[in-house]
């Protein structure tokens, strides 16, 4: 029986449906509390099954040696009528493509890469790539469009089913309990989204006035288009205060306000930060053992315009990190990877956070698909739900790599010695722990067929592991569990305590 806080706050939840979720397509596996009813939980017994997928084999291009050419220049010596016989040797000469008129196919991003590589005589970083193809200001995959739900290219937690963003406002309701129930807190979320999981932290939290009275939301996007979502979503209008104006959400009455980063959001009142799938949109350097020892793995231009994978023939700059990380591993580990994923600004970014909650108090949960361990070769280009090759038309696929919880532990603990780190565990286990099973059945008793479907297949793809064993429809739409998959890390001051569900 779910006891604390957790289940008062989970038994005055809305008891009704509010809107459909999406479709969409490791950890200890825990079993969670029993869940909604016999009868549904029959349905629900599965044998666990895989569902990982392994990113194309990086391209490796041969080079291709230019033939030398010679040609004879003659000249006449005029007076004795010998001629003189020049050789010239033109192979160190560069020799150009022939120029066409033809328009090119290339997007303005592709144009925009290539530009960058020949203007330094030289690949650029896997991490730089990923960067421009993510968030270039003008073209980047996230920055002009919805990528979200099943017409976009991905489906988050969020998207499946109210409960996931319900879950999160549990979590978010108790550690604000702890802090001692402030009058003023930030709540900020790292890339929003559409902000459906705001949203639904919102509505079930309705009831809990002091709390949505405290709320100060801050969300860091740094996409007008998917700004101006999060807007609608949130149910934000504009009012008049002074000389200027605010922004507002309707859903609970409390100020909202857009950042380009977590620098940007204003300090000094207790914190409350979600990211979920955020870290895995980072960008990452990639790095390869050779016979010369660790070799960043870089992106250049083969001859014929197209991109293809290079090693760099000297160190980069970036080993700085690999250095690092290396020495939060054991011999044991390095010596069985022959690749490694480090992600910097993740560093950074968790810096940051650690330090803010030291200060200010209160802490952070991030959620996404990783690994607790260094990360081998985990980086993926998914689009319209399907893997496609990582440097297949740059702009037109989101990019993703598995992030390193062990390595967010560490850079937490090293930047400050006031925050506690707990974590990571599966997100099954983190949700189950939290009730989503009883708030389930609570949903289950008010709501259409339709709905109860759709409640159903849902709480499988939040909390099961592989195919869903009781699915009947299409065998491509068989929901797919991320349970296990992905998981969950919270980062908190001290002085609070363990966390739910930490303890």
């Amino acid at each position: 029986m779910l006891r604390g806080p957790a289940a008062a706050l989970l038994r005055r939840l809305g008891p009704r449906v509010t809107g459909g979720g999406g479709c969409v397509d490791g950890a200890n596996r825990r079993r969670l509390a029993p869940p909604i009813a016999p009868s549904f939980l029959a349905r629900f017994l599965s044998t666990p099954a895989s569902s990982s997928t392994s990113p194309p084999p990086p391209s490796s291009a041969a080079a291709r040696e230019e033939e030398a050419k010679d040609g004879d220049l003659e000249v006449d010596s005029g007076d004795a009528g010998a001629r003189l016989s020049i050789s010239v040797d033109r192979s160190g000469l560069y020799n150009p493509a022939e120029h066409s008129h033809e328009p090119s196919s290339d997007s303005e991003l592709v144009k925009h890469l290539k530009s960058i590589i020949k203007f330094r005589s030289g690949p650029i970083s896997v991490a730089e790539y990923m960067e421009e193809v993510l968030t270039n200001p003008h073209s980047g995959f996230y920055i002009n469009r919805d990528v979200f739900g099943e017409s976009g290219d991905f489906i988050t937690s969020p998207e499946v089913s109210q409960m996931f963003g319900e879950m999160i406002g549990v979590w978010a309701m108790c550690l604000w309990q702890q802090m001692g129930k402030p009058e003023k807190v930030n709540l900020i979320e790292l890339g929003p989204g559409r902000g459906t999981l705001l949203a639904d932290l919102l509505r079930g939290s309705a009831k809990f006035v002091d709390f949505t009275k405290a709320l100060s939301i801050n969300l860091v996007e740094c996409s007008p288009t998917l700004q101006k979502l999060q807007y609608n979503t949130l149910k934000c209008e504009d009012e008049p205060i002074g000389d200027g104006k605010r922004t507002v959400s309707k859903l609970c009455g409390a100020p909202v306000c857009w950042h380009a980063s977590l620098e940007q959001v204003p300090s000094g009142s207790p914190t409350i930060i979600i990211a979920h799938e955020f870290f895995d949109a980072l960008p990452i350097h990639q790095f390869q053992k050779a016979s010369r020892g660790w070799c960043e793995k870089m992106v250049d231009l083969a001859e014929d315009s197209s991109f293809r994978f290079v090693l760099s023939p000297q160190p980069t700059a970036s080993l700085i990190y690999l250095s690092k990380r290396c020495k939060w591993a054991s011999a044991e580990e390095l010596e069985k990877v022959e690749h490694i994923e480090v992600c910097p600004k993740a560093m950074e970014l968790t810096e940051q956070i650690a330090d803010r909650i030291s200060s200010d108090g209160g802490g952070a949960l991030i959620i996404d698909y990783g690994k607790n361990g260094i990360v081998s070769d985990s980086l993926q280009a998914i689009r319209k739900h399907k893997f496609v090759h990582i440097l297949d038309d740059p702009g037109s696929a989101d990019l993703s790599a598995y992030v390193d919880f062990a390595s967010i532990r560490h850079s937490a603990e090293e930047a400050s010695d006031d925050i506690s780190v707990h974590g990571p565990i599966s997100q099954s286990l983190f949700l189950g722990s939290l009730g989503i099973n009883f708030r389930a059945e609570a949903l289950l008793q008010n709501c259409t067929e339709e709905q109860a479907e759709s409640l159903r297949t849902g709480y499988w793809r939040l909390v099961g592991d592989g195919e869903a064993p009781f699915w009947e429809g299409p065998e491509d739409q068989t929901p797919i569990g991320m349970g296990t998959r992905y998981l969950a890390m919270a980062i908190v001051n001290k002085k609070q305590g363990k966390p739910v569900p930490f303890q």
